[in-house]
């Protein structure tokens, strides 16, 4: 039976979480918006067309801030077209996936409803086939109170106070080839600037976010982000990173571990800004927005969903409709510990995406709306998860996978709220066929006991929740957990992932 072992010391502080590192992305793709979030003919809609069940799901997800209005499709984006009277908004072809966008929901829209479930909106401009001055309209429409041209046509749609929405992207996925008005690093990097320093004339105090690689195994990755900050580290705030991980050929104990891989990409990132850092000789540190992550099976997309036909431009189309597994939510879980144990430097991240694409709440037309598996680890990491990450001088036996070589079985991380004493602790089994005995010395945080525990875990890994069987996969209480003289003991079965959480006695 492997083992691991770890220490729990509130002292061994990594970073303190920044609630925005449990943010989510909402965009024009598929069923996200348009019968997912927002469907006028539901039974639980509100005024504005907005479905209430799916806002009841997304306040208990625990979704701090949401990327919005993408993506691909931001690079193609008239945010002027979804603001206004809905009778005289265009109709417009989505290039990105090959859609027909409506434009019944905009800015103003999509505003209330992040207010409506607790979100803050985190608004990405179009860098792609737009630019400086689009960028600063926008600002100007959702920002300024009033006395300007798009501040008084917000006033005049409806919207009498500002948005003041405090984050903002300055473009998506320029590295990539599929985007429209793709770019080189070093084109990029300069609109990126003046975008940026333009932005700040009308508000220094934004937050902005560069685009980073749009993956680490973009062939300009690394080269990409230091020729990218080169140009734009001084009007920046964060640079962002995208990761996505599917099980691919059957090889669930590499999958099982891509965790190894988001912390490597991660750390390879945070060396790069600081290499910039050190030649600029700047007193500022760059920080990450890893604004798009998720479990997503992006070849099924392009066997099955993908869109081709030059007639063929659907509303709302079902794509990247993804049913996630046990073995997807435990892999899912792994990649917020990961987050959660660079807390220091990742200070906003964005779970793409939240509805219907690749999402942790699913919906039918006129039906319900469902949980996937991969919605319990969010929920409870977003919910147990405060104060401060701990590095917890994790020790654990370890097993070879094909894609990154020898990896720990276990991997952990703990949080302590130092002002009402809650401490959390996350660990996932990587192990695809052995129960692991885990040992935790827990003696630093004084006399304490266990006040909750989950553990997501299945004789089938590939089990699932759908519409016909919503509560297939849920959390169970860790029933093996033990807690004497302040040692922690707990037999996780393999491919698992639990949280637990520890109150003074």
């Amino acid at each position: 039976m492997p083992s691991a072992n770890f220490t729990i010391d509130p002292r061994s502080g990594a970073g303190v979480i920044n609630r925005r590192l449990f943010g989510s992305f909402v965009e024009h793709l598929g069923r996200c918006v348009y019968d997912g979030i927002y469907e006028p003919s539901h039974p639980t809609a509100d005024i504005d067309g907005f479905r209430e069940d799916v806002k009841d799901l997304v306040r208990e997800l625990g979704v701090s801030a949401i990327r919005y209005p993408g993506g691909n499709f931001v690079s193609g984006y008239r945010w002027e077209d979804g603001v206004g009277p809905r009778e005289n908004r265009p109709t417009r072809l989505d290039l990105a996936w090959h859609s027909t966008e409506t434009n019944e929901v905009g800015i103003d829209e999509f505003a209330r409803w992040t207010t409506s479930v607790g979100s803050e909106l985190m608004y990405a401009v179009n860098l792609g086939t737009r630019g400086v001055l689009d960028a600063l309209d926008v600002l100007e429409y959702a920002n300024i109170r009033s006395g300007s041209a798009f501040a008084d046509a917000r006033i005049a749609n409806g919207t009498h106070e500002p948005h003041n929405v405090r984050m903002w992207c300055l473009g998506n996925e320029m590295d990539g080839p599929w985007q429209l008005g793709h770019s080189t690093a070093e084109d990029y990097g300069k609109l990126a600037a003046q975008t940026a320093k333009a932005m700040r004339q009308v508000d220094p105090d934004l937050e902005l976010v560069v685009c980073g690689s749009s993956s680490a195994q973009m062939p300009t990755f690394i080269s990409w982000e230091r020729t990218v900050l080169e140009h734009t580290y001084d009007d920046v705030d964060y640079i962002s990173c995208h990761a996505y991980y599917e099980e691919k050929d059957g090889d669930l104990a590499s999958f099982l571990a891509s965790g190894v891989n988001m912390d490597r990409f991660i750390e390879t990132v945070i060396a790069t800004a600081d290499y910039v850092k050190a030649a600029k000789g700047s007193s500022k540190t760059m920080n990450i927005s890893f604004d798009e992550w998720n479990v997503w099976y992006i070849e099924r997309y392009h066997q099955i969903d993908k869109i081709t036909e030059v007639d063929d431009w659907p509303v709302a189309p079902r794509l990247l409709e993804d049913c996630y597994s046990v073995a997807d939510a435990v892999v899912f879980g792994s990649l917020l510990i990961s987050l959660l144990k660079h807390a220091e430097r990742v200070t906003s991240a964005s779970l793409a995406q939240l509805v219907n694409v690749i999402a942790p709440i699913m919906t039918e037309p006129n039906g319900e709306a469902w949980r996937q598996t991969i919605f319990y680890p969010f929920a409870l990491t977003s919910r147990l998860a405060r104060g401060e990450a701990l590095n917890v001088r994790l020790n654990s036996d370890s097993y070879d996978t094909v894609q990154y070589g020898t990896v720990n079985v276990v991997d952990a991380v703990a949080t302590h709220d130092a002002e009402n004493g809650a401490t959390a602790v996350f660990i996932v089994n990587r192990s695809p066929d052995a129960v692991t005995t885990v040992t935790i010395d827990v003696s630093s945080l004084g006399d304490v006991v266990i006040v909750e525990s989950h553990i997501i875990s299945d004789d089938d890994v590939y089990a699932a929740n759908t519409l016909d069987q919503p509560y297939r996969v849920t959390p169970k209480p860790v029933s093996s957990a033990v807690l004497v003289d302040g040692t922690l003991t707990i037999e996780l079965p393999a491919v698992s992932w639990t949280a637990i959480a520890l109150r003074g006695a």
